[in-house]
């Protein structure tokens, strides 16, 4: 990590926020978190009692929060709109949030000398029309409101490299889980999803057949691609950030299944059939590799 120790978290309230902002502490860096708690599907969000972070109430998209990276070295960009069904029922609010909101954090970075932004992107702008594996040289095919936002922001990362030399590297996670995943809804990721109706006692809904595959990824492994892609010497670059395995959704519904019944519900709109990550670009270049296996992983937590 370079030596100014000062580091944003947008989203740092949130899953993956919280983690980054945790692994950034334990390093010993001053951490400047900002969230909006907003995020519909948190049941909780999650504050360090660290004297070394700092939380800042604020609405990426609305308030202006320059005078917060000033002497930052790096940023960490996950403050967005979520859920790929939400999104579709409000698309405005979403590309509000991620693309004007990660514009004026790029900008606001760039203003202030930051070193580097990681971007925090997805999976599910590669939609039907790529065979996987998924490599990030793939055209994008985004489906929904969330997809087309979220590659809208790599763009405006393309774009600042290009005008500016404003250094960023965007990680396109593949489902990621674990300690802190979103609960809340019939809409939250999978795995919490799961383990949220089995712990209540209420049916496990599967969507579809269940013959679907993801690529899951685990939280230790993502905040672990961050870290990487923050200390490689790549200026600039877009990767994946999965296992290159995926299973299929009813085989996660059974390993969760203890007294649930598994139902199953109709398709959605918008959602891809297989997610499965080519990470041969990921881990030449930032020198990471994924530790976790879902189906060792799933009881743990």
């Amino acid at each position: 990590m370079v030596d100014n120790k000062k580091s944003i978290v947008t989203g740092g309230c949130g899953f993956i926020g919280s983690h980054i902002a945790d692994r950034l502490l334990e390093s010993g860096h001053e951490v400047h978190v900002i969230d909006d708690l907003s995020a519909p599907q948190n049941e909780n969000f999650y504050f360090s009692t660290d004297k070394n972070v700092y939380y800042y109430e604020f609405d990426i998209s609305k308030d202006d929060c320059l005078d917060i990276f000033s002497n930052a070295s790096t940023v960490f960009h996950l403050a967005a709109r979520s859920r790929i069904q939400p999104t579709i029922s409000n698309p405005g609010e979403c590309f509000n949030v991620n693309v004007v909101g990660t514009q004026r954090v790029l900008e606001w970075s760039r203003l202030s000398g930051v070193d580097k932004l990681v971007y925090s992107s997805t999976s599910s702008l590669y939609g039907h029309q790529n065979a996987t594996p998924f490599n990030p040289n793939m055209p994008a095919d985004c489906l929904n409101p969330y997809s087309m936002s979220k590659w809208m922001g790599e763009q405006i990362c393309k774009l600042y490299y290009q005008l500016y030399e404003f250094k960023s590297i965007s990680l396109r996670y593949f489902n990621v889980y674990g300690p802190r995943e979103p609960l809340k809804g019939s809409y939250a990721p999978v795995v919490g999803l799961f383990k949220r109706q089995e712990r209540n006692k209420d049916p496990i809904t599967v969507v579809g057949n269940g013959l679907q595959k993801r690529d899951f990824t685990y939280i230790d492994d993502v905040v672990d691609a961050n870290m990487c892609a923050i200390n490689s010497n790549i200026d600039y670059g877009v990767y994946n950030i999965g296992t290159g395995k995926s299973y299929k959704i009813i085989d996660i519904a059974s390993k969760v299944r203890n007294k649930s019944e598994i139902v199953h519900i109709p398709y959605r709109k918008a959602e891809v059939f297989e997610t499965l990550a080519d990470i041969e670009k990921t881990i030449e270049d930032l020198g990471w590799n994924p530790k976790y296996d879902i189906l060792e992983m799933i009881e743990k937590y």
